[in-house]
């Protein structure tokens, strides 16, 4: 019989994954930081991954925000392990500026792979080292209990266009972003800044700046945060850790808990709503209850009693 699961779509709060492209020069981690700002409306609970030389340190005259400085080898790894520091240390926001040394710095993805092609002699599978570290950041991005703002450099260009007495002037453009192709889609809004500080989105999930161009700015946060917490409340972290402690002490198997989560509601633990995580609890808690009541019980082992399901 099939296991797959259908439901009712539900919009669940969520934490924020933007990403910003932009050349040089262009505001990146101004923007950034002033929506961090926005969200949070407390300084210190807004984190800078710094991989740009000390740039993030240009603006601590905004406020009392935390820097991560990251030096070469940028590789996923590292950047993982600071999302996890700051993650830790109990920031809200956390900005990675920038993202591009990931793909493209010293000791990055694209370094990663040119040293296996160079050890192997073939270029192609030297990818199979570099793509599983740098899917595992992308997923650190994603599951990340904080909000991720990620810049990336835009591969610059230069026009010329006419003013409007005529005269050819030259500007700069910023193109796609120095990551690998495809990261922008990774992210729910995609934010584009010219070289003139004005922001559009090539891509926005929650419909709040389509179509628009406009300076990043504290209200831009705030706007954010009101659609993010807009939906359903999802599952609290004290109601995540009450099911698993109550799953373990009835002595089901740790591995199986995401699995029946997702039979009954069709998403994995962390993923379910509040009153779902409630339910669930529930559901264990007389279930322990009808263990203790039946006779020989006791006598049965963890493996076996791994195996009993919690019905709706």
């Amino acid at each position: 019989m099939s296991q797959l699961i259908i439901r009712k779509a539900e919009r669940k709060k969520a934490k924020l994954r933007l990403g910003i492209s932009a050349p040089s020069g262009a505001g990146k981690t101004y923007s950034s930081l002033l929506i961090a700002y926005g969200i949070t409306g407390d300084w210190s609970k807004v984190g800078l991954i710094d991989t740009e030389n000390g740039s993030g340190d240009l603006y601590a005259h905004l406020g009392d925000y935390l820097v991560l400085p990251l030096e070469p080898p940028f590789s996923p790894d590292r950047y993982i392990e600071a999302i996890k520091a700051f993650e830790e240390s109990g920031v809200e926001v956390i900005i990675i500026d920038s993202l591009s040394h990931a793909w493209a710095g010293e000791g990055g993805a694209l370094d990663i792979q040119g040293a296996a092609a160079a050890k192997t002699g073939n270029s192609w599978t030297a990818w199979r080292e570099v793509t599983p570290r740098h899917n595992a950041l992308v997923n650190a991005m994603l599951t990340s209990k904080c909000h991720i703002i990620a810049t990336m450099r835009a591969k610059t260009e230069y026009v010329q266009e006419k003013d409007g007495n005529g005269k050819t002037i030259i500007r700069k453009v910023g193109l796609a972003p120095i990551q690998r192709d495809g990261m922008e889609y990774e992210f729910t809004i995609m934010m584009d800044i010219s070289i003139d500080h004005m922001a559009s989105t090539s891509k926005d999930r929650t419909g709040l700046f389509d179509g628009q161009y406009f300076k990043p700015s504290i209200e831009t946060g705030k706007k954010l945060l009101e659609w993010l917490e807009s939906g359903v409340e999802l599952v609290k972290e004290e109601t995540v850790t009450a099911i698993t402690d109550k799953w373990n002490e009835l002595g089901y198997k740790p591995a199986t808990l995401d699995a029946q989560v997702r039979k009954l509601y069709g998403s994995p633990l962390k993923q379910l709503t509040e009153q779902q995580g409630r339910e669930f609890l529930k559901k264990l808690m007389e279930k322990g209850e009808a263990k203790n009541a039946e006779s020989g019980g006791s006598d049965r082992t963890p493996d076996e009693r791994s195996g009993d399901a919690v019905h709706t």
